[in-house]
């Protein structure tokens, strides 16, 4: 067993005995991150009780958090509503346990069939928020920038064929709007970054990663070793965020050095507020030491 696991496997058992994580509230974006990372240990150790906690996961997040149609942000009262990208990574981590439990690939699919015609704005974009039950958008919120690229590519990851007409949807709006998107926040460049390492060769992937890691590069912040929270912004950071580059960097092979300063400076610092004990914190940290099946070397086939 690597350094690397045997310390997620230690932080996991903290989670568990302070009730963060996975037996905390239920937050659709940790649990996500949270059942990809267990999948990924179980299919390193072989240990059946990691499939099992995904399982009870899955089980809980349809519980607590299902509707109708899709699923809400959170438990806590002020996280109503649903979120386009939190949806997408749920549909990511059911993709990633259905290589193991077929029917979470059945529960991919039919979630995209659930939600993907109210989010979508064909040939224009993608709602960020909608209102729980879907019916119209959340008010006050507009298109989500990475929402097509984000649907696009699990989309694609959960079955091709079966969704190749909401496919071609997201890959239409991808392909108007790649050449003058420019993301300047640092969870948003680290999930684009992440998203570009499946299909790489594509043009928009090609496009992004180059100019998502110029952007990183004017938001390193050397000393102490991390990525600050947009450009201009040099004193505003956020652990989880961070914890968020590192995995789009570590997915596309760019600056190790950096994903280990920023380790190294995110496993002492505290902010102070209710981040350092919230699981998105602990979960995105497991993540980034070993982000396992969140990086797939092995490719999909491109789209004719």
């Amino acid at each position: 067993m690597s350094a690397e696991i045997a310390k997620v496997l230690k932080k996991l058992d903290w989670m568990r005995e302070h009730r963060i994580w996975p037996n905390g509230l239920r937050y659709l974006w940790t649990d996500a991150f949270g059942v990809v990372l267990l999948v990924s240990l179980y299919r390193q150790l072989g240990r059946d009780e990691l499939l099992d906690e995904a399982r009870w996961v899955v089980a809980e997040v349809e519980r607590v958090l299902g509707r109708r149609r899709g699923f809400r942000i959170g438990e806590a009262a002020d996280r109503d509503g649903q979120y386009f990208h939190y949806l997408a990574m749920w549909i990511y981590a059911l993709s990633r346990l259905g290589e193991v439990i077929p029917a979470c690939r059945a529960k991919a699919i039919r979630l995209v069939k659930d939600i993907h015609a109210s989010f979508l704005i064909p040939g224009y974009g993608v709602h960020w928020k909608m209102l729980e039950d879907l019916s119209a958008p959340y008010p006050g919120f507009g298109m989500g920038a990475l929402d097509p690229f984000h649907g696009y590519v699990v989309y694609r990851l959960a079955d091709e064929a079966t969704l190749a007409n909401e496919i071609r949807q997201m890959k239409a709006i991808v392909e108007r709007s790649y050449r003058n998107l420019a993301i300047d926040q640092d969870l948003g460049l680290g999930m684009m970054l992440w998203m570009t390492h499946f299909f790489p060769e594509e043009d928009w992937a090609g496009v992004q990663r180059i100019r998502s890691l110029a952007t990183l590069g004017r938001m390193w912040i050397d000393p102490p070793g991390y990525f600050c929270r947009a450009p201009g912004a040099p004193a505003i950071k956020f652990a989880f965020t961070n914890f968020g580059v590192s995995l789009g960097l570590q997915a596309v092979d760019a600056c190790p050095e950096r994903v280990a300063r920023l380790k190294l400076f995110f496993e002492t610092y505290r902010s102070g507020d209710e981040y350092d004990a919230e699981a998105i914190t602990h979960v995105m940290a497991c993540v980034s030491s070993y982000p396992g099946e969140f990086i797939l070397r092995e490719k999909p086939s491109l789209a004719p």
